[in-house]
């Protein structure tokens, strides 16, 4: 089992699109068995892959030591299910802190390997308790980065906060080719993935899916099955 962390410092740079068409692609391109747990009490991950309504219950893994996997719900997508979000986990960061217990996420994340061949975490932004644990925990950290120079010194904010880059994916996102800026930006940086601006991205919240279920041939579909390929590549290869 390996767990990808998706994570940005900044808001609105496009997590979530990620985490979810990542998440699909592990079970549709690769057939993994794939769990995606969204820590983000924005809940979007979990608003775009189910229908359900929260019961308030996201802290109860945390704070009454309900076991996950009760709280796994499957999704419309084979081998995809899903540990939905809620506004209870605002409270998550001052629990752990409360907890004093730095390794309480990768503890639970052992306990579902037996079930998972990949599981994705949709982290909130910022660095905090809950982001700290999931980095640590996790295998590969993706990191989406707008082509601009504030997304830019945030990602290097990032990586001066870790000391290495060894389990970090950095993903320009939003990219917009008819932009001087972007397409020097993209090119100073060519081993890194792009993701286009794209309508169908921004259709995700509309239909309430991942990118490759309504416009699998698309050029957003094809970046993010590009992607998936270069994170298998990356968990193929032990880190040093």
């Amino acid at each position: 089992m390996a767990t990808i962390a998706i994570y940005s410092l900044k808001g609105g740079v496009g997590k979530t699109t990620l985490a979810v068409n990542l998440a699909w692609s592990a079970a549709v391109q690769s057939a993994r068995r794939t769990l995606l747990w969204d820590l983000d009490p924005q809940a979007a991950s979990s608003f775009l892959l189910t229908d359900k309504k929260s019961k308030g219950d996201a802290l109860w893994i945390f704070s009454k030591d309900v076991e996950p996997d009760r709280l796994i719900r499957k999704t419309a997508t084979p081998r995809l299910d899903l540990i939905a979000a809620d506004a209870s986990l605002r409270d998550l960061d001052l629990l752990f802190h409360e907890l004093d217990k730095k390794k309480r996420l990768a503890k639970l994340l052992k306990g579902l390997s037996k079930d998972y061949d990949r599981i994705l975490l949709d982290c909130p932004p910022g660095l905090t308790e809950t982001n700290k644990q999931a980095m640590r925990a996790a295998d590969l950290i993706v990191v989406p980065v707008i082509p601009s120079p504030l997304s830019q010194r945030a990602f290097e904010e990032l990586i001066g906060y870790l000391g290495t880059t060894k389990r970090v994916l950095p993903v320009h996102v939003m990219v917009d080719r008819r932009r001087r800026l972007h397409t020097d930006t993209v090119a100073a940086h060519p081993g890194w993935p792009a993701i286009p601006m794209a309508s169908v991205v921004e259709q995700m919240s509309v239909r309430r899916a991942p990118v490759g279920r309504f416009a699998a041939r698309s050029p957003a579909a094809d970046a993010f099955a590009h992607l998936w390929r270069a994170v298998e590549q990356w968990l193929a290869v032990p880190v040093r």
